[in-house]
């Protein structure tokens, strides 16, 4: 789910939705960048290797940029593709633009106007097979919210319960090959971003996650197991689903008031603190204890209720992860806590970051630069506040660095490629980068570290939410 829609916006009208317009849109995407990116590097052939280097820079951020700007305008499984794309570590870039290039994927979903309600109540008197009148006691024809697949609607029940009704956009499921094949055909641009990466693994594990997210029954099952998993929790809320009037395109579930991401936002450093730990513990604590992976911890799926419990909304992206992907995640992030490059480089390699082929290509010093530049804030203990001054700090100390010349350039570059991303990573990948997006925009800080070692390494509770968790799943056996 995401923030509230307004009135229908005018661009609503202006979204492709034939198969060609969408094809046409990818296609344009794929070609013009292809010839933007040969010339660059036939320039290339005459430039000075830094001016080279600026250039390569300068058109891998154009391609990310546009990548974003284009998967932005179109619904359904083509947004979803920039949303997979996300945990890509692109390569070329420099850190600063690197980072905002990868939140602007990691965020992208919510620049969607709301439908127009006509063209919804054919598909919804459809699927409930009744009129509304016959289902609802009321029904707002306003849209509450829109996302990429779909809008919600406020309802009430003839029982006279207060409800929220997603609706799936009507031609979105019919889409889904279209925008899949299409997006194969963005897999070369990937690569020329990340080249060790499997693309058609990426493929794969896209169409999949994909599918099952444009199927609302499986989502509404996926929101049943996650509430009777947190039910009664101390601060965690998931809401009921009323499983008798939702369908494949229709899920119908338990409206909770509570205040937005914005208001929290505004709202003074304890709360913001107390805020952020929870979404981090709900996310990190359905991974490493769990083994649930969700794909999508944006925050316009969460509400601040009355009672201080954050309530978590939007189940569609979901992954059950095995024993041993949990265990190498946390074998890596135990390699960057002690400092240890031979056990992290090893870690890697178990762990499929690193295929043993490439191994011998990549310094293992140099792999624990890269990963604790990565995952440092959840993997190293230590306080840490989320902060624009923070950030800012840290980026006058890297331009007091001294830039690497071209031979020390294309040797990292080299480094890079080496690595790739095992698909059944992908959403764990995802989640990670979005929490901490999440506790960035909230200037949130804590021991992030300690607390994901309770989860990662079975470490005791860090601080007070985390004893009234471990006494909440001790009670029921977990």
């Amino acid at each position: 789910m995401a923030l509230p829609a307004d009135d229908p916006a005018p661009e609503a009208k202006k979204l492709p939705k034939g198969r060609v317009a969408r094809t046409a849109r990818v296609g344009g995407l794929v070609t013009g960048q292809g010839v933007r990116w040969a010339g660059m590097r036939a320039a290339n052939r005459v430039r000075t290797p830094e001016r080279a280097a600026a250039a390569e820079e300068e058109r891998t951020a154009a391609l990310v940029r546009e990548l974003v700007d284009q998967l932005g305008r179109m619904r359904g499984a083509a947004m979803k593709v920039g949303q997979m794309i996300s945990m890509v570590d692109f390569d070329g870039l420099p850190d600063e633009q690197r980072d905002e290039l990868q939140q602007q994927l990691a965020t992208l979903r919510d620049s969607v106007p709301s439908m127009p309600f006509a063209r919804l109540e054919k598909l919804l008197r459809k699927e409930l097979g009744a009129p509304l009148g016959d289902v609802f006691s009321d029904f707002d024809e306003r849209a509450f919210a829109a996302a990429s697949i779909g809008q919600v609607h406020r309802a009430t029940t003839l029982d006279g319960d207060e409800v929220v009704v997603k609706v799936q956009y009507p031609g979105v499921a019919e889409a889904v090959e279209t925008d899949l094949r299409n997006a194969m055909l963005l897999v070369p641009l990937v690569k020329r971003l990340a080249p060790g990466l499997d693309g058609k693994a990426l493929g794969a594990e896209m169409r999949e996650r994909i599918g099952e997210e444009l199927d609302y029954e499986l989502e509404a099952q996926n929101q049943r197991r996650i509430e009777r998993l947190v039910r009664g929790h101390p601060f965690i809320y998931v809401p009921r689903v009323y499983t008798d009037l939702s369908t494949r395109r229709v899920l119908v579930s338990e409206y909770v008031d509570g205040e937005r991401f914005e208001a929290v936002r505004r709202a003074g450093e304890p709360q913001r603190d107390r805020y952020g730990e929870i979404v981090f513990r709900f996310f990190f604590g359905l991974l490493y204890r769990d083994r649930i992976a969700l794909g999508d911890p944006h925050p316009g799926n969460y509400l601040l209720r009355p009672d201080g419990r954050v309530c978590f909304l939007d189940f569609g992206l979901l992954r059950d992860i095995d024993a041993g992907r949990v265990s190498a995640e946390a074998a890596i992030a135990r390699a960057v806590w002690e400092n240890d490059p031979a056990k992290l480089k090893n870690a890697l390699i178990a762990g499929g970051y690193l295929p043993g082929a490439r191994a011998d290509s990549v310094q293992a010093e140099f792999a624990l630069r890269l990963m604790r530049r990565a995952t440092k804030w959840y993997a190293v203990p230590g306080h840490r506040r989320f902060s624009d001054r923070d950030d800012h700090r840290e980026r006058d100390r890297e331009r007091d660095r001294e830039r690497p010349d071209a031979d020390q350039r294309a040797a990292i570059k080299n480094q890079v490629n080496q690595f790739t991303v095992p698909p059944d990573s992908i959403l764990i990948r995802r989640m990670h980068g979005v929490v901490a997006v999440v506790l960035h925009n909230l200037r949130a800080g804590a021991d992030w570290g300690a607390i994901a070692a309770e989860y990662l390494h079975g470490e005791p509770p860090a601080t007070e939410l985390g004893q009234r968790e471990a006494e909440f799943f001790g009670r029921r056996g977990r």
